[in-house]
């Protein structure tokens, strides 16, 4: 494959990965239109956003398999036409049941979609092209939650909630032409292994407990029977399925690739990094309008300052790498995310709007330069034979977190309530917030102390310059 024709595949798949995401959190601002539109009440809503995650979740790690039995292309025609026409199904809902049901058919097209199109790419990647392939693929990750809540308030401000799903519409049939001439399947000689029913039963099953957890933990009454449940199914699932995994020759999701080190700090970090970076767009939101009583697109207007840094940075993420390797940018760009976070602990309703716009600017940089540089070491050092595994585990991950992100930021700002309470002094109505911030930074700081542990020559694979010159020298 040309440079140009991989590229514009990396691109294709790219902006497969920011309608799936964007889909994913549009819809939470639209809630009370819907509830109203089907005649149920605005909370009940939430069941067609948690009908989403848990699919894609759950159906993420046969796409591996599916991919290897059938080829990659038809696989990613076929996802691309499922999202689409579930998408048009969505907007021609009558009921809250039907559109759960299209919800969930809309899942399954995006859990098919982006992992076997990021795959196609890989496979034809060489590791001197890995930084920027890899950059151009993560951007949709970085800005589909933060454009999502003013995208959202536009939409249900000036047209219907319907346009939510049929804006997808164009751009799922544009997708099928440009893939239809880009994307075609890695040769290979091995044949697909047979499927493995008792890992897929064990992994989806926890997988989408978990999920399902994470969103029961995110409404404003919260089902802690429900959540005990989900909890230990996801625990003994998730569990059984490792156990099981590590034993049989095929398995549905290799564990074995995690023994590659920089494959395995980049999903334990990377996951818990993304996770909490991810919270950020929606305890901003929440702030703004919850607290400081600012309407949807004012704050939404405010949030698209952490996309603004997510763009910004991006030119100069493969130069820093190239010039200093993983280990220094990581811990760099995950302490300042954390510093912003503890920044944003501070902003009140008084808070010049510059202010609060560079904060955000800033965290856009923190965040795109972490999550591409995890994103880009998880495969650094992975064989090829294990790139297609290794596709599969971390698309897994990756969603895992997006999911977790909306509800550690609504456990983190119950938590922050009674925490403001210790506090000396009157209590606002921000200090749930503020504090949210610090746990949230705490997180964080994890992955930064994760960060420290790497082999200063870690992911140095994918950091030579493209006539093989290496990476300066870490001390």
């Amino acid at each position: 494959m040309t440079d140009r024709r991989l590229r514009n595949t990396a691109l294709l798949v790219a902006g497969c990965f920011f309608m799936e995401n964007l889909d994913g959190t549009i819809v939470t601002t639209a809630a009370p239109r819907i509830g109203e539109a089907l005649h149920v009440a605005s909370t009940s809503v939430g069941l067609v956003i948690a009908a989403y995650m848990v699919t894609l979740a759950v159906f993420i790690p046969l796409s591996g398999w599916l991919a290897a039995r059938w080829g990659a292309r038809p696989v990613f025609l076929t996802a691309i036409v499922i999202f689409t026409l579930s998408s048009v199904a969505c907007a021609a809902s009558g009921t809250l049941a039907e559109l759960v049901v299209f919800r969930v058919t809309q899942g399954i097209g995006g859990a098919m979609m982006v992992p076997v199109g990021r795959l196609v790419v890989l496979a034809h990647t060489s590791k001197a092209q890995m930084l920027r392939m890899v950059a151009l693929l993560v951007w949709p990750g970085l800005v589909a939650p933060v454009v999502a809540p003013l995208a959202g308030g536009v939409i249900t401000t000036y047209a219907s909630w319907q346009w939510l799903f049929l804006v997808n519409v164009p751009l799922g049939v544009l997708a099928f032409i440009v893939a239809w001439r880009l994307i075609d399947s890695p040769h290979t000689d091995e044949v697909a292994p047979p499927l493995d029913p008792i890992g897929g039963v064990l992994t989806c099953g926890g997988l989408a407990a978990a999920t399902y957890m994470a969103y029961l933990l995110s409404q404003s009454r919260v089902s802690w029977s429900g959540v005990v449940v989900c909890a230990v199914v996801a625990v003994l699932g998730l569990a059984g399925a490792a156990m099981h995994l590590l034993r049989v020759p095929h398995p549905l999701v290799n564990l074995r690739t995690l023994r590659v080190p920089t494959f395995r700090a980049a999903l334990g970090s990377g996951t818990l990094f993304w996770t909490a970076i991810t919270a950020i767009p929606f305890v901003l939101t929440l702030l703004f309008q919850d607290a400081f009583g600012w309407s949807p697109v004012k704050s939404g207007a405010l949030v698209v300052f952490v996309f603004i840094g997510n763009v910004t940075i991006k030119p100069t993420t493969t130069p820093l790498l190239r010039r200093f390797g993983f280990r220094p940018v990581l811990v760099a760009s995950t302490a300042g995310a954390a510093a912003t976070m503890v920044a944003a602990a501070f902003i009140r309703a008084d808070t010049p709007l510059a202010l609060i716009a560079t904060i955000g600017v800033l965290n856009g940089f923190g965040r795109s330069v972490s999550l591409t540089c995890y994103s880009t070491i998880a495969f650094s050092d992975t064989p090829p034979e294990q790139i297609r595994d290794a596709n599969t585990l971390q698309a897994t991950a990756q969603q895992l977190a997006v999911g977790l992100g909306v509800p550690l930021g609504a456990v983190a700002i119950r938590a922050g309530g009674p925490l403001a309470d210790l506090l000396p002094g009157a209590t606002t109505t921000a200090d749930p917030y503020s504090l949210a911030f610090v746990l949230l930074a705490l997180v964080a700081l994890v992955a930064t102390a994760a960060a420290l542990r790497l082999h200063p020559d870690a992911g140095s694979a994918v950091t030579r310059r493209p006539g093989g010159e290496p990476a300066a020298s870490h001390p």
